[in-house]
């Protein structure tokens, strides 16, 4: 009688631990992508692309490759303007899709509100199908994080940049 009770706790916690260690990868995932990102002075997709599938390795063997479906991650570039709107200035999914129009008001915490500065931005969602769907969600449990860093090498980091670069950082 207590065999079934205690085999259910066993794969209870058994889910629930490989659920925290995935969450604590995408964590990673999403601070890795953005710190990679911000020692870059310039960035091309095949730059972006490499950034992707080198973050993907932290997420193994939950996630194999950056084009998994259960995995979506972005790269935003944010212009904080002299009114503290940050901006977006270039922002690439996964997937080579846009992830948002440039442009774009988006709302950053007050401490990275820095008239005239740049703002890199990673996000990691991932889709956690649990092994033994009795014990948690059978559809899956989405993880997600997101990181924020600055450019370290130079003002902004350009994104797909004629040759020779631009000497100054786009500012709309």
């Amino acid at each position: 009688m207590i065999v079934p009770i205690m085999l259910v706790l066993f794969f209870g916690v058994v889910e629930f631990t490989n659920g925290l260690a995935a969450y604590r990868a995408v964590s990673l995932m999403a601070h890795t992508t953005s710190d990679l990102t911000s020692q870059s002075k310039s960035v091309k997709d095949s730059d972006l692309t490499n950034f992707f599938s080198a973050s993907t390795g932290i997420l193994y063997p939950y996630a194999t490759s950056a084009t998994d479906p259960n995995l979506k991650m972005s790269i935003v570039q944010l212009w904080v303007n002299s009114s503290l709107q940050a901006r977006v200035q270039w922002a690439v999914n996964s997937d080579g899709s846009l992830a948002a129009s440039p442009g774009t008001v988006v709302n950053i915490p007050t401490s990275l509100q820095v008239a005239n500065t740049y703002v890199i931005y990673s996000s990691v969602v991932y889709t956690y199908v649990p092994t033994i769907g009795y014990v948690m969600n059978k559809e899956g449990v989405a993880l997600s994080d997101f990181a924020y860093t600055r450019p370290r090498l130079s003002q902004c980091v350009f994104y797909n940049p004629p040759n020779p670069l631009p000497t100054t950082c786009p500012q709309t």
